[in-house]
C-alpha cells in the first residue's frame, strides 16, 4: 500500500484529506501522527515555494530515517484585492501564529469596513506539492473565488472559512457541508489533481 505522509499537524486539515483521498487506496498520516518534529523555516515568497520547502524537508528526514514515503505538503492562504492580496503567504502567520482566527478575521473585516462588495473580492489559493521517494517534486495549484463578508458565519470549516462569502452558493465556506466544500474549495480541488497524478504513478 502507497504510504502518503502529509507535512501538517494541523487536525482540521487532516480531516479535509483524509475525506478527500480516501479512495486513492494510501496509508495516509500527519507528520505529527509520525513523530517528526523539525523546524521548517518556511522563508518562501509563493505558495509554491512554501509547500515545496515544507514537503521537501520532511522527505529529507524520512530518508535519514530510512522511512520512504511520498510526502505531501500545502502552502494556502486568502489573498484579498483591496489589502493587495494580504494576507497571502501568511495567512497563516498573520498579527501571530497563535492568534486565534476569530481575531485575524475580525481584523480583515474591520480593514474593509465601508468597502462596497464589488472590492471586497478575494480567492483562496492552495498548492499542493508531492516529493516522491526518487526525489521527484511534483506541484498543484487551484483558486477558488469569492468576497469577504461582514461576520463570521458557519461552523463547518477552519481559519478564514467563516468570513468568505461565496455568491454562487449564497452562502459563507465554514456554512457548506464538509463533503460539499471539500468539492469545491482550494485545497479539494488541488488535492483532486494531485490524487489523479499519484494515482497515475501506479
Amino acid at each position: 500500500m502507497m504510504k502518503i505522509i502529509f507535512a501538517t499537524g494541523n487536525e482540521g486539515k487532516m480531516r479535509e484529506i483524509r475525506m478527500i483521498m480516501s479512495d486513492i487506496g494510501a496509508d495516509i498520516s500527519s507528520m505529527k501522527e509520525e513523530e517528526i518534529d523539525i523546524p521548517i523555516d518556511e522563508n518562501g515568497t509563493t505558495f509554491e515555494e512554501n509547500a515545496a520547502i515544507k514537503a521537501k524537508a520532511v522527505a529529507a528526514e524520512l530518508k535519514r530515517l530510512g522511512r520512504p514515503a511520498i510526502v505531501l505538503a500545502d502552502d494556502s492562504g486568502l489573498e484579498v484585492d483591496y489589502l493587495n492580496k494580504e494576507p497571502g503567504v501568511y495567512s497563516a502567520r498573520y498579527m501571530g501564529e497563535d492568534t486565534p482566527y476569530s481575531i485575524k478575521n475580525a481584523s480583515l473585516i474591520k480593514r474593509l469596513e465601508g468597502v462596497p462588495d464589488e472590492q471586497r473580492t478575494a480567492r483562496f489559493v492552495c498548492v499542493i506539492a508531492a516529493v516522491l521517494p526518487d526525489g521527484r517534486c511534483l506541484e498543484t495549484r487551484a483558486e477558488v473565488e469569492g468576497i469577504i463578508g461582514y461576520e463570521e458565519k458557519g461552523s463547518n470549516g477552519f481559519g478564514y472559512d467563516p468570513i468568505f462569502y461565496l455568491p454562487e452558493y449564497g452562502m459563507y465556506s465554514a456554512q457548506l457541508p464538509p463533503e460539499e466544500k471539500n468539492r469545491i474549495s482550494h485545497r479539494g480541488k488541488a488535492l483532486e489533481k494531485m490524487k489523479k497524478i499519484l494515482s497515475e504513478l501506479h
